[in-house]
């Protein structure tokens, strides 16, 4: 075959759709192709791209968060409706074989073995498989620095005291749970159909901050509000890395949270992955008669340009920052964050390809920060990262 994709995720299958549609004869591997996806996934509205269907789109709302005070974001946010997200990009896989299996790794160029002893073969080999990246078994000593989050879904009367109909809280870094310590925020969004999903959620620590104590602050901050929460509700737990090294797998593109493309900042890669996978697709497209190389070269130069690399570096500075934070400065840094230009905000979010751009953003930044904030953001860029948060960081 000329394509094979490993992993049927949103990311996986919507490159498979995308070579299909191209004429490349794709295959798409998965241990379990028919699981469905049980995570939320959003994005802000500019970001949607502009042939999904108005359908796959749960709910949209305003979005505003809070560090010391309010502030309206200025950009809609968009809830995707993960279910019809999944029959869309199913609906595209005309053409595209599908493989139940579990790949354990990429012994030589263009093949894919798997845990039953057998070989798949294609000129272009894709890992996305998440955050298990099964075609890049390097390892590492370093402990991962991860978003985690636990969240209850309620029904929208419930959540009243949080968000106003056509509202979605992107983070409220106030401590109403009634802790010191690490700090975590809440996020709210509604999910149609008369549901909204509020989650206490640590943005990133090393090594990920418990489930257990994330459980427990959201049951003491909603009960802060006056909420109630039935028995009956909804759960929903997160934990995913957010430092993930570039994907090193020989002769394999690393593609979706595999990249990764998932944002240092955010978590988010949804919207980077539907947006490049035509692209990906195309590239292999014009240079696969050039033979496997090529192709591989030139979707990897469409994943990791330049610009995208330099990025990638800056932000995983900001990470370094954050993590080496003390917790009682973390809500300070984002009321300065969220006071930049809406300019700014938007390319540290959403940019991938804007380097003078972000160089702008992040001077702003430095510029409106006082000199304790200053050397903060300054000192990841040349000391080795944080080994552990369990650590007590000073500074």
């Amino acid at each position: 075959m000329d394509v094979l994709v490993v992993g049927a995720g949103p990311a996986g299958m919507a490159l498979a759709a995308a070579c299909g549609r191209l004429g490349l004869t794709t295959g798409l591997l998965d241990p379990a192709p028919e699981r469905p996806w049980l995570a939320t996934y959003g994005m802000w509205s500019r970001e949607l791209p502009t042939d999904l269907p108005e359908s796959v789109v749960a709910a949209r709302a305003a979005g505003r968060a809070i560090a010391r005070t309010e502030h309206r974001l200025g950009w809609e946010y968009a809830v995707i409706d993960v279910p019809a997200l999944r029959e869309h990009l199913c609906a595209q896989l005309t053409g595209v074989r599908i493989h139940t299996g579990r790949a354990v790794g990429s012994p030589q160029p263009g093949t894919v073995e798997l845990g039953d002893g057998s070989v798949l073969r294609a000129r272009v080999v894709v890992d996305a498989g998440g955050r298990w990246r099964p075609l890049d078994r390097v390892t590492s000593d370093r402990t991962p620095a991860e978003q985690t989050a636990y969240g209850l879904i309620l029904d929208e009367a419930a959540a009243a005291p949080l968000i106003a109909p056509g509202e979605a809280l992107f983070m409220d870094w106030r401590a109403d749970y009634g802790e010191t310590g690490w700090p975590t925020f809440l996020y709210v969004v509604p999910l149609g159909a008369g549901q909204v999903l509020v989650e206490e959620t640590s943005l990133a620590r090393r090594p990920g901050f418990p489930l257990a104590t994330l459980r427990r602050r959201l049951h003491a901050r909603l009960a802060h509000h006056g909420i109630e929460v039935p028995k009956d509700a909804r759960r929903e737990k997160v934990s995913f890395r957010v430092d993930h090294p570039r994907h090193r797998g020989s002769d394999v593109l690393g593609f979706g949270a595999a990249a990764p493309l998932v944002h240092p900042a955010t978590g988010f890669s949804l919207a980077a992955s539907l947006a490049l996978a035509p692209q990906v697709a195309a590239a292999i497209t014009a240079h696969l008669p050039d033979g496997p190389d090529s192709a591989l070269a030139a979707a990897q130069a469409v994943v990791w340009p330049r610009s995208a690399q330099v990025i990638h570096r800056l932000r995983r500075i900001g990470l370094e920052a954050l993590l080496r934070m003390p917790p009682d400065e973390v809500p300070g840094f984002f009321e300065r964050f969220f006071t930049l230009p809406d300019a700014h905000r938007w390319t540290y979010l959403t940019s991938r390809d804007d380097v003078r751009g972000m160089a702008a953003a992040m001077g702003c930044l430095f510029r409106v920060s006082d000199g304790r904030l200053r050397r903060r953001l300054v000192l990841p860029a040349v000391l080795p990262p944080l080994r552990t948060n369990d650590a007590a960081v000073t500074g």
